[in-house]
């Protein structure tokens, strides 16, 4: 089962800088959580948090906690002195705004580049089947089954998305982190990325940020609502609480006033 993670009094610096302060919630497992709020808030620096990314920017630093529960009852503080960031990072997956794929390298070996990045070894069958399994799974297979030799850059906007998320999941992570996964792809591939996540929560806990209101609407069971007080102000959350109720009936003001458009 997909794991819980709980996060207690996280602060985020750059440098001397706190770019986001105070952060506390709870993310539930198979399910995905919108965060949502406007540029520069800081729901982007932490999410990258939540894999360790935030600390690989020269000078960043983290305070708090960030445990992941596994379905098993055991706890990890992903922060902890004894915990390797490299498999963080493998437990918990990132897809980023921008499709990247590695655009010479073919779409087979796009699938299998994490796996082979974490030093695993198995033979050509065994990858062949966790590369087809990993395609099914992204929505990619029956487009991309009769050219799997050529280059990943090749494919369309969407489909290299969608490549790119193949290629997270090829590495069987727990949580999958998604930083605007749509705000680069038309329409069309937007809905075909947000049928994926709907699927791909029955097996993962998906955290996901977007600008797009609509989007955390239709595919959050709960949606996190950042601001800041101000310019150099440091992000915070605001509320989180299931989606229905941030978007019809929210205890902030400040929510609210997000949503309905009065401001951001």
């Amino acid at each position: 089962m997909a794991p819980r993670i709980d996060v207690t009094d996280l602060d985020l610096y750059y440098g001397s800088f706190l770019a986001v302060q105070g952060v506390t919630l709870s993310i539930e497992p198979r399910s995905i959580t919108a965060l949502i709020g406007p540029s520069g808030c800081g729901k982007s620096t932490f999410l990258r948090a939540l894999n360790r990314l935030h600390e690989v920017v020269p000078g960043a630093r983290v305070e708090g906690k960030v445990v992941l529960e596994g379905s098993s009852g055991q706890v990890v503080d992903l922060y902890g002195s004894d915990v390797d960031p490299v498999d963080v990072r493998r437990r918990i997956g990132m897809v980023f705004q921008r499709p990247n794929p590695f655009p010479t390298m073919s779409v087979y070996d796009n699938v299998a580049a994490g796996l082979r990045l974490n030093g695993a070894r198995m033979n050509r069958s065994a990858l062949d089947d966790l590369v087809e399994r990993s395609l099914r799974a992204a929505n990619l297979w029956t487009e991309v089954k009769d050219r799997l030799d050529r280059p990943g850059g090749g494919l369309s906007g969407g489909q290299q998305q969608r490549l790119c998320i193949a290629r997270a999941i090829a590495v069987e992570p727990e949580v999958l982190l998604m930083d605007e996964p749509c705000s680069a792809l038309d329409p069309i591939s937007t809905l075909a990325i947000e049928d994926l996540m709907t699927e791909l929560k029955e097996h993962f806990t998906i955290v996901i940020v977007t600008h797009n209101m609509q989007q955390a609407a239709r595919v959050s069971e709960s949606t996190g609502f950042f601001n800041l007080a101000g310019p150099g102000r440091p992000g915070h959350l605001v509320e989180i609480n299931p989606t229905g109720k941030i978007f019809s009936n929210p205890d902030n003001r400040a929510t609210e006033d997000y949503v309905s458009g009065r401001f951001g």
